[in-house]
């Protein structure tokens, strides 16, 4: 039988926390213990859904990897390239490719009658991932790219529609400048998005495939580039090195030099931004540890202090000094335990609730979405409550060593 497990364990069940002193220190170090737990699940939460949302944004419209001309990464000069059948299917079949489709891009001008607006045209064909964009249209269907090629549909962004007042079924006219003329198009719009990204909600606007190819002047098998989506996005850099092996410095069949990138590459400044979240992370948990640890020892410090007699009568009764201090470890731990239970249920709760309601509003364009995100982890929280239980627990081993100076016939006169 463990004795100091069994004699804590008496003590906490009869009401430990009860006498006159100990009570209000017990209370305030369970409250500690809970609030930093909880604050920490939330700051969690909050960091690993907003990192989530934000990369999943940048994904939707950038992909996980990008093939481009060579060109055109290096110098920003517009630039087609050929993707052939036999190199599309190799790119498909390279282990850790889930998706893989071309896309075109062209610049033009939206004009109304009141306003006019410069945005990319993006063309995306029937082949094209377009899950991202469907599940981010507020207003219309999305257009049912590659199957009209005649056509000339357009999804803009709810960002665009509102600087020129378009509304689902408008007809627009679109400007393109070339070298030598100005074209002009008129668009139908079938489709408006929103995704609070002010990067791309500004200036991107997709259409058919085929509108850009035509107005670029290129030939049928040429694109902008092609996007791949990877199965695994922890393993984007691996699998990135095997497409590097694939297409890198290879030349299509107009001798345009092929490239890739990833999309860390792509937008470095996005994905730095959102790695120095992590700081903060760890900020708040090593505060919110502190708060904890120094009020569970501000804690034992009362409850050692007012139990002085019963510490001098297991003395007298042959108990060791390590003995008694396990005990009073235990009992601190069933409170750190009982601490952590609310903080659980606090934080936890928190989440879940914002998670189902949103009631937590931000302002998109600063913070990219409008609702805070967040995201529940379960293998985390029960790190985080092993780390504050064992981090608890070790910062009141020295404290509790004032038990060895307690001596049996002093204590047992103490009041």
């Amino acid at each position: 039988m463990n004795l100091p497990l069994f004699i804590a364990r008496k003590i906490y069940s009869q009401g430990g926390d009860r006498q006159e002193v100990s009570r209000p220190a017990i209370i305030i170090a369970t409250i500690g213990v809970a609030i930093g737990l909880a604050v920490m699940i939330i700051t969690v939460s909050v960091i690993s859904g907003f990192k989530h949302t934000i990369s999943d944004k940048v994904v939707g419209f950038g992909s996980h990897i990008q093939i481009t001309n060579f060109m055109t990464q290096q110098a920003a000069i517009p630039a087609p390239i050929c993707i052939s059948d036999t190199l599309m299917r190799k790119i498909r079949n390279t282990n850790g490719i889930l998706h893989a489709a071309c896309y075109s891009m062209t610049q033009g001008i939206l004009k109304t009658d009141d306003d006019f607006l410069g945005v990319a045209f993006k063309g995306i064909g029937s082949d094209y991932d377009t899950s991202f964009l469907r599940s981010n249209i507020v207003e219309g269907q999305m257009p049912k790219f590659g199957t009209q090629p005649l056509k000339y549909p357009l999804l803009i962004s709810q960002t665009i529609a509102d600087k020129l007042q378009l509304k689902i079924g408008a007809k627009v006219y679109a400007y393109f400048i070339g070298n030598e003329d100005v074209r002009v198009r008129k668009f139908t719009i079938e489709g408006i998005y929103q995704t609070n990204m002010s990067q791309f909600d500004q200036s991107l606007c997709f259409t058919d495939f085929s509108v850009p190819v035509r107005l670029n002047g290129w030939e049928q098998d040429q694109c902008s580039g092609a996007e791949l989506t990877v199965s695994n996005f922890d393993n984007i850099e691996q699998i990135s090195s095997n497409i590097v092996k694939l297409v890198n410095s290879k030349t299509d069949r107009y001798g345009e030099v092929l490239t890739s990138q990833t999309i860390h590459e792509a937008y470095p400044n996005i994905f730095s931004w959102l790695s120095l979240l992590d700081i903060n992370v760890w900020i708040i948990l090593v505060l919110m540890m502190c708060v904890a640890g120094f009020t569970m020892i501000s804690g034992l410090l009362i409850i050692i202090l007012e139990r002085t007699q019963m510490i001098g009568i297991l003395k007298a009764l042959g108990m060791r000094n390590d003995t008694v201090r396990h005990t009073f470890l235990w009992f601190a731990a069933f409170i750190i335990g009982r601490g952590l239970f609310w903080g659980d249920v606090i934080g936890v709760g928190l989440v879940v609730l914002q998670q189902q309601t949103g009631f937590i509003h931000l302002d998109p364009a600063n913070y990219y979405v409008d609702t805070a995100p967040m995201e529940l982890n379960i293998p985390i929280i029960v790190a985080l409550n092993v780390a504050t239980l064992l981090i608890s627990v070790f910062v009141l081993i020295a404290p509790s060593y004032l038990i060895s100076h307690i001596q049996p016939a002093r204590s047992m006169r103490y009041e």
